[in-house]
């Protein structure tokens, strides 16, 4: 079995996280979300995997190379322009050799149950209770009828989720088509029937604040994994302390929590649950930290206060800084969404000392 993910698009809506990477590579859990992509393909058996790359790929090549890591075989297409998931698909074409095959998205995290639920020709759905923001599969004696692209008036609540299997045949209707959705609902009216498998795990990640959201449903831990060394700190729950990181006295640690490798945690800092905190991360004494996704190489000065936030890559936090949480009304796509956030630091920022940075930052 083979499978292509398309993992060539930028991610405009996550942006600043998007500046320097593509969306597929915006980690949760300490873990990019392509990752979880590979993960799944690699637990149901599929080894021969083909990645549609286009917006920063270098990022994605870089970190996967050829799959070995993971136990599979990754080859790399080139979207050179984003032009659809149709058009990505399509540069992946001489790389399929099999009858039928796997398509992904590589910014929506699924699981292995998912992948081996799908027969030839069917598309994998979830019942959403916002089903107009997706595509939505009109459904008629278990067979898809068509798919219909954010309707204001959706006529289920099926939302594609963006995984299919298809055959070889996809490729001769794409033609200058550039939607997969164009090309299935073509296919649909001239004969082909698809069918449709309810996605066991789906997670998509649209906004910048659906990233807190997504990591803290990762977290998906059995007890505590401690690889670092603790000193005379209180762990409970579910945390992960990797290779190399110190945890040092008084600290007070609540899961579910991950911290990666060689990670310092400094002295009476408390972690509160739902915080992942990358590789080579300063966090220092007497921090509060909770509900946050701290990237790598970022540095935490002392006495600051951290609330549902995502800071990013190589980013420097001073001393005596708050991020202060709250519900606020923040603008995407000419629609008003009402969330509670604290701040979004994107990749290499610096926060001068005693700053305080206001919800929704």
């Amino acid at each position: 079995m083979q499978a292509v993910i398309l993992a060539a698009g930028e991610g405009y809506r996550l942006r600043p996280f998007t500046a320097n990477k593509p969306k597929v590579m915006i980690k949760v859990a300490n873990k990019p979300i392509l990752e979880y992509v590979v993960e799944a393909l690699a637990s149901a058996g599929v080894r021969d995997i083909v990645m549609v790359v286009g917006y920063r790929r270098n990022r994605i090549i870089d970190y996967f190379e050829n799959g070995e890591k993971w136990n599979v075989k990754i080859r790399y297409a080139v979207q050179e322009q984003q032009l659809g998931t149709a058009h990505a698909l399509k540069q992946a074409e001489e790389f399929v050799n099999s009858e039928t095959f796997l398509v992904l998205s590589g910014d929506n995290i699924v699981d292995s149950k998912t992948v081996e639920s799908l027969k030839p020709w069917t598309v994998a759905y979830r019942v959403s209770e916002k089903p107009s923001k997706y595509g939505v599969l009109l459904v008629e004696d278990g067979k898809i009828r068509r798919i219909i692209e954010k309707p204001d008036n959706p006529p289920t609540n099926l939302i594609n989720v963006g995984v299919y299997h298809l055959g070889r045949e996809v490729f001769d209707w794409i033609g200058d088509r550039r939607d997969l959705v164009d090309v299935l609902n073509i296919m649909i009216e001239n004969g082909y029937e698809f069918g449709c498998a309810e996605a066991n795990l789906w997670m998509d990640v649209v906004y910048p604040w659906d990233i807190l959201r997504v990591n803290d449903l990762a977290m998906d831990l059995s007890g505590k994994t401690v690889g670092g060394k603790v000193e005379s700190a209180a762990i409970l729950g579910d945390v992960k302390v990797g290779n190399g990181s110190v945890v040092r006295s008084g600290v007070y640690i609540r899961g579910p929590c991950i911290i990666g490798e060689n990670t310092e945690v400094g002295p009476n800092a408390v972690i509160q649950p739902s915080t992942s905190i990358g590789d080579g991360v300063k966090i220092g004494a007497l921090c509060y930290i909770e509900n946050c996704v701290i990237g790598d190489n970022v540095i935490v000065k002392p006495n600051c206060y951290l609330k549902d936030c995502v800071i990013d890559d190589g980013c420097v936090i001073g001393p005596n800084c708050s991020a202060i949480s709250g519900q606020v009304e923040l603008v995407a796509d000419g629609e008003i969404h009402r969330v509670r956030a604290g701040a979004f630091i994107g990749e290499n920022c610096e926060v001068g000392a005693n700053s305080v940075l206001k919800a929704g930052s």
